[in-house]
């Protein structure tokens, strides 16, 4: 009989308790604590068992759960007695910054202080204890208090371990889940050298100086740069997604996968869920599958969704990629297209690099996730100085998807007019094509917008966001390509229709030049001028598309003001 699939649950008790359907990972608290590193950071993307895990390490150890071999005597970890014997047996600290997505630093301030405050409430027997100074039971007393200052929040841990110390005579076992959620969240609204300074002291404080600190561990999603808020821990190992160390730790097997099907009678969609979820690679461990949405698909008997890319979380990647630059937007057309990018790779992601450079764009979307690597290049490979070269896809057809449904959201504020505007095309109006497309440039100048202000980046900046809305809006119908060589040139937009019979579309987009150009219409000849003299068509004819079928149109922008006009052979 199936185990029933519990949706969202990270207790691990209350998974064990309730016979819910779970996957052994406790082989996981063997390797952790085998490996015995002082401090220990995994990096693995969102909705990939960290959480869980983290409560299922907490259980193991921590004496509010001793004697308890009720949650783990049938699991591989009870096999062995070594562990048996050390199973509630630890002081711990366990902690998460899920919550802190604050949109400014003294919201978040408040609710890291919160957080904090409430492990001296949760441990408030050892207040009332003979192991603490009346001294000391006033500081505990104040730390029951709201109204931390800084230095309240970077000693705490570091106190409270001192007192948990004395109290039970071993070092304490530290957990904190979700330590970069705060970071991300600081970059995107703009608090980031604040909250930097304030987590730097933490860590250090806490995992660094910290006599009274047996080990931790520490999850998140990204490495975040060592000299933003690692520079003092040179006691910390780093795990991120290339590493070898707990492959199979976050994340389902192929063999886990597809044992869960054939007990849920879903055995004959083995090959389709492969398509959609999997396609994670932890070090050279292949075939991780996305554990959110494999657990959602059991749930429903077999519906499949985006379930994990439509939970949250996407926000910093949509805004890097919206306002991205035209090397950013086009490897990202590439991925849309299931191609492969090339690009070195820094897995410490350094917050403020993003933007406009794209090592760091394609680093943080790997980290998340995202990107699956291929292949890379070995650091006996490459000469000193330069970053190995990786070779990058998107991860799965869950992900792209959500991707398409990303750039959907971006032209959501004019979608009627830019849906109006392909309409008019596809029918050769060009009235109507002129009067949509002022509507749409309107609005999504400033929506794609770099950091540039030059009317020459403009149009530029534009029309790499409008082909990807092209790509969104055509799929299945076009091939939408962009800045690619054909005849004599490369032509700014070419829609190739995937039946042969309908028409073709290339577009040429230039920038007014007053000082050469006396008028936008002149701008508009000359650029369908260049589509002739370049032969821009000669690959669609290559193809098979009637020369006739060929339609092509020239953009003329002055500011966010655009002309178009068409020749047709």
């Amino acid at each position: 009989m199936a185990r029933n699939v519990a949706i969202g649950i990270q207790d691990f008790e209350k998974i064990i308790k309730q016979n819910c359907f779970y996957v052994d990972k406790t082989k996981f608290i063997k390797e952790w604590w085998e490996s015995a590193d002082d401090v220990t950071l995994i990096a693995r993307p969102r909705r990939f068992g960290k959480t869980l895990n983290i409560s299922m390490l907490e259980q193991f150890f921590s004496v509010k759960y001793a004697n308890r071999s009720d949650l783990f005597e049938r699991l591989f970890i009870w096999q062995n007695e070594k562990y048996r014997q050390i199973q509630g047996t630890y002081p711990v600290l366990s902690l998460s910054f899920a919550r802190v997505k604050e949109n400014n630093y003294q919201n978040a301030h408040g609710k890291i202080s919160e957080i904090l405050r409430k492990l001296y409430t949760e441990h408030i027997y050892v207040r009332d204890s003979e192991k603490l100074t009346q001294q000391e039971k006033v500081f505990y007393d104040r730390m029951l208090e709201e109204g931390w200052e800084d230095n309240d929040i970077t000693s705490s841990l570091h106190q409270l371990s001192d007192f948990l110390y004395r109290y039970y005579g071993k070092k304490v076992i530290i957990l904190l889940d979700e330590y970069d959620t705060p970071m991300q969240e600081a970059y995107v609204n703009g608090y980031w050298e604040e909250l930097v300074a304030l987590t730097r002291s933490l860590f250090n404080a806490t995992f660094k100086t910290n006599p009274y600190l047996e080990r931790a561990l520490m999850t998140g999603i990204t490495r975040v740069s060592k000299e933003s808020i690692f520079s003092d821990l040179n006691n910390i190992k780093v795990v991120t997604t290339t590493s070898e160390e707990y492959a199979t730790s976050f994340g389902f097997t192929e063999e886990e996968v597809f044992a869960a099907l054939d007990e849920c009678g879903l055995g004959n969609e083995k090959a389709e869920v492969k398509a959609w979820y999997d396609g994670f690679i932890f070090g050279s461990h292949r075939d991780i599958y996305n554990p959110w949405s494999v657990l959602n698909f059991l749930d429903t008997n077999g519906i499949f969704d985006t379930y994990w890319a439509n939970t949250s979380g996407n926000r910093l990647v949509g805004k890097l990629l919206q306002e991205g630059n035209k090397h950013i937007k086009l490897s990202f057309e590439a991925l849309l297209k299931g191609e492969a990018i090339s690009s070195p790779i820094d897995e410490q992601i350094v917050y403020s690099q993003l933007g406009d450079n794209e090592m760091a764009v394609w680093s943080l979307l790997l980290a998340s996730g995202y990107l699956k690597v291929l292949e890379y290049e070995r650091l006996n490979q490459i000469s000193i100085g330069r970053k190995p070269n990786y070779k990058l896809m998107l991860t799965n057809g869950e992900v792209r998807r959500m991707f398409y449904s990303m750039v959907h959201e971006w032209f959501m504020e004019t979608e009627s007019d830019y849906n109006d505007f392909v309409q008019a095309m596809f029918y050769d109006d060009i009235d109507e094509m002129n009067a949509y497309m002022n509507k749409v440039t309107r609005t999504m100048f400033s929506y794609f917008d770099t950091g540039r202000n030059s009317e020459e980046a403009e149009p530029e900046r534009f029309y790499h966001g409008f082909v990807l809305g092209l790509m969104a809006e055509l799929s299945g119908e076009y091939v939408v390509t962009s800045n690619r060589e054909s005849g004599f040139g490369r032509y700014d937009v070419m829609l190739e229709p995937c039946d042969k019979s309908k028409k073709a579309y290339i577009l040429e987009f230039k920038v007014h030049k007053s000082k050469r150009e006396k008028s936008m219409e002149e701008t508009v000849e000359n650029a369908l001028k260049q589509i002739e003299e370049k032969q821009y068509e000669m690959d669609l004819i290559a193809r098979g598309i009637p020369k006739e079928n060929i339609y092509k149109y020239g953009f003329a922008f002055r500011g966010k003001e655009v002309l178009i006009g068409n020749g047709i052979e």
